[in-house]
């Protein structure tokens, strides 16, 4: 006989629960908001350019930091790693990433590819009400520009990219364009300066421009221009900076 899934229940055992209270073990919601203190914290640190590139990040001076077990720390930093904020290495522990001039070379060339052909779709189909959305997003990033915000600054002028791909409706292409991002957002939030974040600002207000005239050419011209300039504007090499000076628990 085959049961309708609608008509399972799931109950967790009540003798889970009772060992976790009587051993003091915590429960499963306080260990998942634990473990995402912990990356919200180094994520920060990197972000914010604090942690530069090939930091060593000692799991018992995390845990140290924190007050929580190595296990908790273990998992914060996988969960980086998937993120692509930290690399894994046998052996040695973990370390902040520190991206290859090649591979941001790669990543740079394929988003040309996928953003030059999605911005010549979405030059013949954007509307009135799509431009007004863009420009609306361009003050939110002259904003966190204005005021430094190392962290805004970076999320807003990656999302203009994920935001032009969305407006096209094509689903596939603007989750593959956010993996792209968020390889060459890692680059950027690392290794951008305030200058070229400003520029990049600007460059996007151009890009918005010509959308608006509905001229796909100049358009991808300047999208092209705007990602190479980005590339070259990239600082690969960082100095190293020290764990317990910049990491503080949330």
């Amino acid at each position: 006989m085959v049961r309708s899934r609608a008509n399972l229940k799931v109950i967790a055992p009540p003798a889970k629960a009772a060992r976790r209270a009587s051993t003091g073990q915590p429960a499963p919601t306080a260990v998942v908001n634990t473990t995402q203190r912990i990356v919200d914290s180094i994520a920060t640190a990197i972000v914010e350019r604090r942690l530069m590139p090939g930091t060593k990040l000692a799991e018992q001076q995390i845990a140290d930091l924190f007050k929580v077990s190595r296990t908790l720390v273990r998992q914060a930093l996988n969960q980086l790693s998937r993120d692509r904020l930290v690399t894994l290495e046998p052996a040695r522990g973990a370390f902040v990433a520190r991206p290859s001039v090649d591979e941001a070379r790669q990543v740079f060339e394929v988003r040309k590819m996928v953003e030059a052909a999605l911005l010549r779709q979405l030059c013949a189909r954007i509307t009135d009400a799509q431009i007004v959305e863009l420009r609306a997003h361009l003050k939110r990033e002259a904003d966190a520009v204005a005021r430094t915000d190392v962290t805004g600054r970076t999320r807003l002028l990656a999302d203009f990219h994920v935001v032009l791909a969305r407006m096209l409706g094509n689903e596939v292409l603007a989750q593959l364009l956010a993996d792209l991002l968020s390889r060459s957002s890692l680059i950027a939030l690392m290794y951008q300066s305030s200058h070229s974040a400003e520029h990049s600002a600007h460059e996007h207000v151009a890009i918005v421009d010509a959308l608006e005239r509905r001229d796909a050419r100049a358009a991808v011209r300047l999208l092209e221009a705007h990602l190479g300039n980005v590339e070259r504007n990239l600082q690969l090499h960082p100095r190293v900076g020290d764990l317990a000076a910049v990491i503080t628990p949330a």
